[in-house]
C-alpha cells in the first residue's frame, strides 16, 4: 500500500483472515485507490458489518458516496463516523468538504475549524496508506482555498493564510474587495506581501 502497489496489496489482503474488520477496510482502500468504487464500497460495508463501531470504515463509505457525488449520503456517513470518533480531525475535514459541496459554507467552515483545532496540519496531510481516507476532490477550489485562508488567519497562522489566499486568487477568486474588508485578515492588512497580493493580477489556473 505504501508503495502504491494496490493490486499486489489486494492479493495479499485476500489471503488474510476474512473475519478482520481492519483487513476489509484496508482492502477497500486499495480498491478505492484503483477507482473500483463498487468493490471498495462492498469491502467497507463488510468491515462495518464485522465491527459496527469501526468509524474508519464508515468514514470511508462516506468517501465513496462523495466520489459518486452523493454529497447528502456522504454527509450522513461522516456524521455517523464522528459519533463514534468525535476527535478525528480527518473526519471533521471530510464532513466540512461534503457540506461545502452542498453549498452549506458556514456549516462547512465550522467543521474545518474543528478539524484545525484537533490537528494544525490537517489540510497539509498527504498519503492514503492508513485506515482513514481524507477527501481531497473539491470542485469550487478557489472558494475553498479562500475560506481556508480565513480560517488560518483567524488562528493567527498568517503564513498559511497568505499561501491559501494566493491559491484562491490563482484559481480565479476575484472578490478582492471582499478580501480587503474581511475581518479575519485585519492583522495582515499592513503586511506589504498582503497588499502586493491584492494588487497582483493572476491568470486563473
Amino acid at each position: 500500500m505504501a508503495r502504491k502497489m494496490y493490486r499486489e496489496a489486494i492479493e495479499m489482503y485476500q489471503r488474510m483472515p476474512q473475519d478482520s474488520h481492519v483487513m476489509w477496510n484496508k482492502l477497500g482502500i486499495a480498491y478505492h485507490q484503483l477507482g473500483q468504487m463498487t468493490q471498495a464500497r462492498k469491502s467497507y460495508e463488510k468491515s462495518a458489518k464485522i465491527n459496527k463501531d469501526y468509524a474508519e470504515a464508515i468514514n470511508n463509505l462516506g468517501t465513496v458516496a462523495y466520489a459518486q457525488k452523493n454529497y447528502r449520503r456522504a454527509t450522513n456517513y461522516y456524521k455517523r463516523a464522528l459519533v463514534i470518533m468525535p476527535d478525528s480531525a480527518s473526519m471533521h475535514s471530510n464532513l466540512g468538504t461534503a457540506l461545502f459541496a452542498r453549498k452549506k459554507y458556514e456549516d462547512a467552515i465550522l467543521e474545518y475549524q474543528k478539524a484545525l483545532a484537533l490537528d494544525a496540519n490537517v489540510f497539509e496531510h498527504r498519503g492514503s496508506q492508513g485506515t482513514v481516507l481524507q477527501e481531497r476532490t473539491i470542485e469550487e477550489r478557489a472558494k475553498f482555498h479562500y475560506h481556508l485562508a480565513r480560517i488560518y488567519a483567524k488562528n493567527g497562522q498568517n503564513d498559511r493564510a497568505m499561501q491559501y489566499l494566493r491559491k484562491a486568487l490563482e484559481e480565479g477568486f476575484n472578490e478582492r474587495d471582499k478580501i480587503a474588508q474581511e475581518d479575519a485578515f485585519q492583522a495582515m492588512r499592513d503586511n506589504p506581501e498582503f497588499q502586493t497580493l491584492l494588487k497582483t493580477e493572476f491568470r486563473a489556473l
